[in-house]
């Protein structure tokens, strides 16, 4: 393909245009390098030099970046007109014709202006950067906190780079003015500082917000006291981390608001900016609300005293976790009510459904309704409370919690029965006043029954003494039971609510032990046992002849249960 004149000639104007571009951005480029580069090399101080060296960076990067953008430009605008049909040469020349004799004297005055512009920038930079890093170090030495240093050093990080961005965008937007720009440029320039702006200041305050936190935490920390007005902080202090987010929720939603009222395509969605931020409101005032009520429920119900009773402590233990998931409930329904307000929603109608629905729901749902009301009964009538020892059907343990609807029991072996409140049946408590750890001893059928009383008297005193947990000494209340080679002897000791079990093992450890010491067997078979072994110590101390021998090895050794003579129903019948 030939080209044409016409085209040779839109070609040149094109060229002309990117070479103009790029031999002017890098007379400004070595221009501002080269008076930098003067001023560092007549400075003393190191830190002036490397700022200087570090404006030089800066200043060729950002006039690299302008000469980029206006070549794509012109290469944009100039294929647009190409694309309507437009000869550029013709164009160009007919609007040269209208600029006027005193354009490239604007034009000049525009240049200077612009590096005058970038200058002021450089300078305005390093002052601010220098106030600021003052202001930094002032603020981490403020009342020696060094936990919200982190905070601190953040914060001021965002506002360096505030500052220099926002002010290098509004020399962008004064060398457009300058050098005679379509006003559109200046206006896109000036909306794109606004909403930088905007976003910068806006994570700027989150930074802040986080500093502000962070140190208000800290000195209550530092003066909290349990006789002043923060001795409810210790407590509180959980809503801390909810409060930062809170704020920084509530920023980011003002920014979004304002960043959409700067483009008027997308403005009419601002309106739900102030409604987002009162939902954020309402959900964190709703916590403090749930976290007030159970400081006031803790406070009400109160720590037991010192010599209060048992159930004191076990009702304040009970009723607190059921009242404050009841508060909690009715604050939730409220914050929910304000929400559906704040969105415009009435709420009456939703209401007045959910409480036709609750109707419905009530008619098949009796047994729930059931356990509900048999939850307060038992509540109310103090049948148990958190922490009793109790039995009912084939649930047998320590009561854990009492809820609304379920009672929860862990058993001795660790399982955790969950109960219904409205099924249980009989309940057996074993924490009420005292219980009775009830210990039954087998003795053997030759046992003097006299010393066997007076053994376990003894032995019950001496137990009473070293144990708290045991009201009174043991009573032996009696011969029991005949067992099949032993008498059942009947022990009770009466202890504290709950510790029957664990005293009753340890009543065992000590009647074993007594028993050794005074010679009392506890089973026939037992003593049967003792004596084949005294047999056999007997006949390994003579001489054994061989038959005798083959009989000793015959014998039962101590490891092997001794053979007793069994007695049958005829055998029984013809005894005298």
């Amino acid at each position: 393909m030939i080209l044409t004149s016409e085209v040779w000639r839109n070609l040149g104007v094109i060229v002309g245009q990117v070479v103009v571009v790029l031999i002017v951005t890098g007379l400004l480029r070595w221009a501002i390098q080269s008076l930098l580069k003067v001023l560092a090399g007549r400075t003393s101080r190191v830190d002036v030099a490397q700022r200087l060296a570090t404006a030089r960076r800066v200043a060729h990067t950002f006039l690299r970046l302008i000469g980029v953008v206006l070549v794509l430009l012109i290469l944009g605008w100039n294929g647009f007109l190409l694309w309507r049909g437009i000869n550029l040469f013709v164009y160009y020349q007919a609007q040269l014709a209208q600029l006027g004799p005193d354009f490239w004297m604007r034009l000049g005055w525009g240049v200077v202006y612009s590096a005058a512009v970038v200058a002021v920038a450089l300078v305005l930079i390093r002052l601010i950067s220098r106030l600021l890093a003052v202001l930094e170090v002032r603020a981490k030495t403020y009342d020696q906190i060094r936990a919200n240093d982190e905070s601190i050093q953040a914060f001021f990080a965002v506002l360096h780079r505030i500052q220099r961005n926002g002010l290098w965008l509004t020399a962008c937007g004064l060398i457009a003015g300058f050098l005679g720009l379509p006003p559109v440029v200046s206006a896109l320039i000036y909306t794109a500082l606004r909403i930088y702006l905007i976003v910068s200041l806006g994570l700027l305050v989150v930074s802040a917000v986080a500093v502000v936190v962070t140190t208000l935490d800290t000195l209550s920390q530092k003066y909290y006291r349990s006789d002043n007005w923060l001795r409810s902080y210790d407590q509180l202090k959980g809503l801390i981390p909810l409060l930062r987010r809170s704020l920084e929720y509530i920023v980011y939603a003002f920014v979004a608001t304002l960043v959409l009222l700067q483009v008027d395509s997308v403005a009419q969605f601002a309106d739900w900016g102030p409604r987002l931020v009162q939902i954020i409101g309402i959900f964190f005032l709703s916590r403090v609300a749930i976290e007030v009520a159970n400081l006031l429920v803790d406070r009400a119900l109160g720590q037991p005293a010192a010599d209060a009773p048992p159930e004191e402590d076990q009702r304040r233990q009970t009723l607190g976790p059921l009242l404050k998931s009841l508060l909690r409930y009715l604050v939730l329904f409220a914050a929910l009510v304000l929400v559906l307000q704040t969105l415009s929603v009435d709420p009456t109608p939703i209401l007045a459904g959910a409480g036709l629905l609750t109707i419905i729901v009530g008619l098949g749902a009796q047994p729930i309704i059931n356990d509900v009301v048999s939850g307060f009964f038992i509540l109310f009538e103090n049948l148990f409370l958190v922490g009793d020892y109790i039995e009912t059907g084939d649930a047998r343990g320590f009561v854990e919690a009492i809820d609304i609807r379920t009672t929860r029991i862990r058993d001795p072996d660790g399982q955790q029965h969950i109960l219904r409140n409205g099924q249980m049946g009989k309940v057996v408590n074993f924490s009420k006043s005292y219980t009775y750890a009830v210990v039954n001893v087998g003795v053997a059928y030759d046992s003097d029954l006299e010393q066997v009383y007076r053994v376990l008297h003894e032995m019950g005193v001496a137990f009473a003494a070293d144990h708290p947990d045991v009201l009174t000494p043991t009573e032996v209340t009696g011969l029991d039971d005949f067992g099949a080679t032993d008498l059942i002897v009947r022990t009770a000791t009466r202890v504290k609510p709950g510790r029957h079990r664990q005293i009753s093992r340890d009543l065992r450890t000590h009647i074993k032990i007594a028993f050794d010491q005074n010679g009392i067997e506890r089973s026939a078979q037992r003593a049967s046992i003792v004596a084949a072994q005294a047999a056999r110590a007997a006949i390994a101390t003579q001489p054994v002849s061989p038959p005798l021998a083959a009989q000793a090895a015959s014998a039962p050794s101590a490891s092997q249960p001794v053979s007793t003579p069994t007695v049958t129903q005829a055998d029984s019948l013809r005894r005298p």
